[in-house]
């Protein structure tokens, strides 16, 4: 962080919970989405893709997270699962912020998995950010050792205000892939909050200068 940004808010769902990345919360969300049904094929979904979370957060941990936070909630139709992190990243001169490159570096995608081929780059205008650059895709995450799971992703680059290459990057994920327009939709909102907080918590509103 510079000397002016020294804090950043981002606000999410009501049903979103910030997760100590330590395992804990997650079991705990388990084991309640567990409790809400009898049927023997989604409770096996459910441990799937908390499987699938588990292994998100470890990577996430290992990289340095500042924020984790998600929701496993379940509906009638289903159990909808997403998490959002936030990293802390420093491109170097010459280097490029692509989706295969982020989502290795910040714990998304697999070691070695292929760029997906429905990636798309573009410029995203941010209320109290201004323009930052944003990549969604699909990624591929590995559960166990020979079963992969697909993600839907999105990565939006925050420019540090005071710095000339320096970013946190807001990562959103989910399993959902056939709610995609919504996901990615939901997505955006939440990214759409972020803002930078000076030391004594005034806000940096760069959309404004």
């Amino acid at each position: 962080m510079s000397a002016a940004a020294q804090r950043f808010l981002l606000d999410v769902p009501d049903l979103w919970d910030t997760l100590d990345l330590n395992g804990e919360d997650l079991a705990r969300s388990r084991t309640k989405a567990l409790a809400g049904t009898d049927d023997p094929r989604r409770k096996a979904r459910i441990n799937d893709w908390f499987r699938q979370g588990r292994e998100v957060f470890r990577s996430a941990r290992r990289s340095g997270a500042l924020l984790a936070t998600g929701t496993a909630t379940s509906y009638d139709d289903g159990l909808f699962m997403a998490y959002c992190m936030v990293f802390a990243v420093n491109t170097p001169e010459g280097s490029e912020l692509t989706l295969p490159v982020l989502s290795r570096s910040l714990g998304v995608a697999s070691p070695g998995a292929a760029a997906s081929n429905d990636r798309v780059i573009s410029s995203v205008r941010i209320p109290h950010v201004g323009a930052a650059a944003r990549v969604t895709g699909t990624e591929v995450t590995r559960l166990t050792g020979d079963i992969d799971v697909k993600l839907l992703v999105m990565h939006t680059m925050m420019p540090v205000p005071g710095t000339e290459r320096d970013y946190l990057v807001v990562t959103l994920a989910s399993p959902n892939l056939p709610l995609k327009d919504e996901v990615y939709d939901l997505f955006d909102a939440i990214t759409g909050t972020f803002r930078f907080l000076a030391e004594d918590g005034t806000p940096l509103d760069a959309a404004a200068d």
